[in-house]
């Protein structure tokens, strides 16, 4: 039933693929060989490859080590699994085998990939922790920089769109160490890129490099880490094509609610009666029986008496996403390839909302002779975008009060409040659509002249185009008793517009690097040298006309040419790096690793252009040394190392070393009795020519242990990190008449720690897993050169990273006796108002009065500490299970936004509130319990301006994904002729335990929401 709602094209490389197993079925041997694959101890290998020599036929082993494979009795056949010695059978008429593999040492060193290369995990002295894809995929996420969450310890991932298919998680390795731009550098096989332009499922695995042992040989980019993404590649004697489809129904975890209509007039009621010092009656703007019969007014006519619930009806409860996916993998002697595609429809809480896209992957890599191999790769990602032009909602939305009509009951849209109507501007206003497409590719020749040697040429472009149409159509509206006078149009929708906007970049990669590896008796070499270019151009065009008359037509020509305007911009920059390293252990026992890159940037002058960044470590294997490993049986590897480098920021802008010009059109002089606009051009911006990068210096210790026979590992660091040079805005007077020049002035301190455990094993036939990783940082801001940012969160010497900075509240006002014999604000302070502490005064002590010039001070960082996350895996036979998640233990937050009750009379309310706010209707006993103050707009100034009285600790837990998987026995899916089909769900985001206010999720305030997705799937491998 499945195949049916199938693209097309997908329905006919089904069939292909159908006719491909059939002709394979048809050529196979007769006969019947059958055989058990264990290790040295004699337990069952899983997974084990049994090839044919020489042909693509194959099998693999199941839980019990079992295989079958059909051949000529004189076949000879390969065994291969990593970790063990590749084995070769001639059958000579054998039809049962046992086979035994030995394990291989080196294979059973985990590989690492570092920049430009790998090293096995043993070797390294620098701080690197990597991602398994198959952990990346069982995630289930559209976007693979969601699936990092809680992954490795030092990764802090922000969903800074909540689960918007449409949107990137945000990334931070190691804390903040800059005011400007703190994203880590992302490179997709060996070359920079996007991450969330990479399919989870297309992900061979994940280093990240921490420290600048392992970040340094990416120079003037890696302050803030690295991100080193393998996709998966075709191997030796595979054939395969794999087909999955997916489902899932999505839910937000939670959803703001705000009061009804009658609890709305009643708070509006009370705020206007204590703005009027509680005199008089309470019920002058609402009154009493019109609140007491407001249900009875709403049902005879809910268009006189709304009572509308606005978040309601301008969302859907559920959304759902389908993913379509499709691989071949072609594994020969010489040629190897893979390709992927991938289609994905995701709906959206947000009605006329939608996200489709479409990818592909190529690997392709090809042997010519011993010394030369060739590898071209080929990557695409097509999405269209598709949200209402002009208003949509998000999970903190204050949308507009409940006693206003969205739309009269015959379906025509309605005034709401005086024009202000949210809900006809998301239907009827006009629509937005973005259609993006980039492509790229990498070309890759290996020459291997001799042993040891291999000298890598690469070249590399990426091409993107953009195309973004926006339509804001014209809304009016009409009386709910007269649908044929219209009254006005809603606000901000007052004329039809079109506007279009296409930007574009390529940017090219080349790169020359040579590795070289050698040992020498106890000697071991490493060395790696290498070249790189980079270029990046990028171009824009916009254009726009006013008024237009056919709604259903959005071209530009059709618009008035009396209302058309147009824009345009460019940008181009450039670097070019010589980078080295060179690794050397002694008896795989000491271990010596140097990095050094010299990189040119186009965003400085040319004096000071170039900047180089040397990193040094070391390494010591105790686990080597006599006295631990002829005495301590249970620890398998025990590894101290240090690190010191040096790492730069060169994401400042594209010419910050010079005085740029300004262009506009907006002069306007008279030709005649004719008005033109003239162009007019000057210098806005005054330039120091100086200026040079960014630095970050970075100190790590680290220990590394294995216990138990591999089954527990241990990994620990902690670090500190100082950037100087920092370019912040440098103040000049204000009679230049120019912004205000960058120059390199700020420091800033990063001091952290990060633990990561892991624990694997088997009970007889069950195999199980668990790991858990927390880490923590810490961002100081150093001398600034006299700059500060000032606000609710600032940044000046001797503050946390965009630390809290307001009042120390001591409670609520109870009496009008303890207002008038302490401190306040302002003369409009009354009781339930929130009461400040006297800090100090002009002279260092306390003078009676609360001031922002004395009495604020640092409340404390806005960042998470203690971020967390692990997960458990068990399988038994064809049964999988696995649970992950994540966490921050600390966090200082703010819920003074959400928590304001008439942000605008016309708002609506947050329901959260409701019976918790001081009132002088309630006793004295639940005055005393009040969580909030007051109703009054008078006393905003007082209780709404930043304080820790509005402070929480918003640390969480959540339950990120549970997975439950089954795999058809080997036995029935050959009989269907399929290697494998699997069926499973996964459940993401089902539970999170937090101390925010009901209906408010910890990573969705002011964004999409968090979804809850119920997802069934099913793969199949041919």
């Amino acid at each position: 039933m499945l195949i049916f709602k199938l693209p097309k094209a997908i329905r006919i490389v089904l069939q292909i693929m159908g006719f491909t197993c059939l002709c394979h079925s048809l050529n196979a041997q007769t006969a019947k060989i059958t055989g058990n694959v264990v290790d040295e101890k004699g337990e069952a290998i899983i997974g084990a490859t049994v090839i044919e020599k020489g042909t693509h036929n194959g099998a693999t082993t199941d839980s019990y080590g079992n295989f079958t494979i059909n051949i000529s009795p004189d076949a000879i056949l390969d065994f291969s699994c990593i970790g063990y010695v590749k084995q070769e059978i001639k059958l000579n008429g054998q039809t049962k085998l046992k086979i035994v593999l030995q394990e291989d040492a080196e294979l059973l060193d985990d590989v690492v990939v570092i920049g430009y290369g790998t090293a096995r995990k043993k070797d390294l002295t620098g701080s690197i922790s990597s991602v398994d894809g198959k952990q990346i995929a069982n995630k289930k996420v559209l976007r693979t920089s969601q699936a990092l969450q809680g992954t490795i310890p030092g990764l802090w991932v922000t969903r800074s769109a909540g689960s918007d298919p449409s949107a990137s998680a945000s990334l931070r390795v190691r804390g903040v160490t800059t005011i400007n731009n703190s994203d880590p550098l992302v490179i997709i096989d060996g070359i920079p890129g996007t991450l969330d332009w990479v399919n989870p499922d297309d992900i061979e695995s994940i280093s990240f490099m921490k420290d600048a042992a392992s970040a340094s040989i990416y120079g003037a980019r890696a302050a803030s880490g690295v991100i080193l993404v393998t996709t998966k590649r075709a191997k030796t004697g595979i054939l395969n094509i794999n087909y999955s489809y997916e489902y899932s129904i999505d839910k937000p975890t939670q959803v703001a609610k705000a009061v009804g209509a009658k609890d709305y007039m009643g708070i509006v009621n009370e705020r206007n009666w204590n703005d009027r010092k509680n005199v008089g009656s309470m019920n002058i703007t609402y009154s009493e029986d019109m609140i007491n019969n407001y249900d009875r007014l709403h049902a005879e006519n809910p268009d006189l008496y709304p009572d509308v619930d606005w978040m309601d009806i301008m969302t859907n409860d559920q959304t759902s996403h389908s993913s379509y996916k499709l691989d071949i993998i072609s594994g020969g002697e010489k040629s190897k390839t893979k390709i992927s595609a991938s289609y994905d429809e995701s709906g959206s809480l947000i009605p006329h909302k939608k996200y489709d896209r479409m990818m592909i992957r190529s690997n392709y890599d090809l042997t010519i002779a011993k010394w030369l191999d060739i590898s071209v790769d080929f990557h695409g990602i097509y999405s269209i975008n598709r949200n209402p032009s002009r208003w949509t909602p998000n999970a903190t939305s204050r949308i507009c009060a409940p006693i206003y009509a969205a739309v009269w009951s015959d379906g025509r849209i309605a005034e709401g409040k005086t024009g202000f109507n949210p809900y006809g501007l998301m239907e009827r206003g006009g629509t937005l659509k973005d259609k993006a497409l980039a492509i790229g590719g990498k070309i890759a020749i290996n020459l291997k002249p001799f042993n040891g040697f291999v000298l890598t040429g690469v070249f590399s472009p990426e091409i993107y185009k953009d195309k973004q149409k926006v339509f804001y159509k014209a809304v009016s509206y009409t009386n709910w008793d007269d649908p044929n006078t219209i009254i006005g149009n809603l606000q901000d929708a007052s004329k039809s517009t079109l506007w279009e906007y296409r930007p574009d970049w390529i940017a090219k990669t080349s790169q020359l690097f040579a590795n070289y590896t050698k040992s020498i008796g106890n000697h071991n070499i490493n060395a790696m040298a290498g070249y790189e270019n980079y270029t990046y151009a990028y171009e824009s065009m916009s254009g726009s006309r006013d008024n237009y008359q056919l709604l259903e037509y959005p071209y530009l020509n059709i618009g008035d040419a009396n209302y058309q305007y147009a824009n345009g911009s460019s940008y181009e920059n450039a670097y070019r790096s010589f980078y080295g390293r060179i690794m050397y252990n002694w008896n795989n026992k000491y271990f010596l690793q140097a990095n050094g890159r010299y990189d040119g940037s186009s965003r400085f002058a040319s004096d000071y252009r170039w900047g180089f960044f040397p990193s040094f470590s070391i390494g010591w294997m105790l686990s080597e040394e006599p006295f631990i490993k002829d005495k301590i049986n249970w620890l398998n590897s025990l590894k101290v190392r240090t690190s010191w480098g040096q790492l730069g920021n060169e994401r400042i802008g594209n010419y910050p070393y010079q005085s740029t010009i300004g262009f506009t059109n907006d002069i306007l002089l008279y030709k005649g009795n004719e008005v033109v606009a003239a162009q007019a051009a000057g210098v806005y911006k005054y330039a120091i020519h100086d200026i040079s990068w960014e630095t970050t210096s970075s100190l790590d210790f680290g220990i590394d242990a294995t216990l138990f026979k591999g089954r527990l590992r241990f990994s620990g660091d902690i670090y500190k990190k100082e950037t100087k040079d920092m370019l912040l805005a440098l103040q000049i007077p204000i009679y230049v008449g120019l912004e205000n020049p960058d120059q390199n002035t700020g420091k800033m301190h990063t001091n952290g720690w990060e633990i990561e455990l892991g624990w694997n094993d088997h009970i007889s036939d069950i195999n199980y897993s668990a790991s858990f990783n927390i880490s923590d940082s810490k961002s100081k801001m150093g001398d600034l050169g006299g700059t500060e940012f000032l606000g609710n969160q600032v940044k000046m010497k001797g503050s946390e990273f965009n630390e809290w900075y307001g009042y120390v509240s001591e409670g609520l006002f109870q009496t009008q006796e303890e207002v008038d014999n302490s401190p306040k604000l302002n003369s409009s302070v009354s009781p339930g108002d929130i009461k400040y502490k006297d800090i100090s005064g002009p002279d260092g002590i306390p003078d009676g009065v609360i001031s922002p010039e004395y009495d604020r001070k640092l409340l404390g960082g806005s960042l998470p500490r203690y971020t967390f996350g692990g997960s458990f895996n068990i399988d038994w036979h064809n049964l999988d299970f696995g649970v992950t998640f994540n966490g921050i233990g600390k966090h200082k937050v703010s819920k003074m936004i959400i928590s304001k009750p008439l942000e605008a009379q016309f708002l609506d309310i947050p329901e959260f509130i409701m019976g918790k706010y001081w009132s002088v209707l309630n006793s004295e006993g639940q005055n005393m319990k009040a969580k909030y103050p007051r109703l009054s707009q008078t006393s905003d100034s007082n209780n709404y301006i930043m304080s820790d009285y509005w402070l929480f600790n918003g640390a969480y837990f959540r339950i990120k994904n549970i997975s439950l998987g089954y795999t058809i026995p080997k036995q029935l899916s050959q009989k269907l002729k399929m290697q494998s089909l699997r069926f499973y769900i996964n459940i993401s985001d089902p539970i999170c335990i937090n101390k925010y206010p009901k209906g408010y999720d910890p990573e969705a305030i002011g964004h999409y929401w968090v979804l809850s997705s119920y997802l069934f799937g099913v793969s199949i491998t041919f």
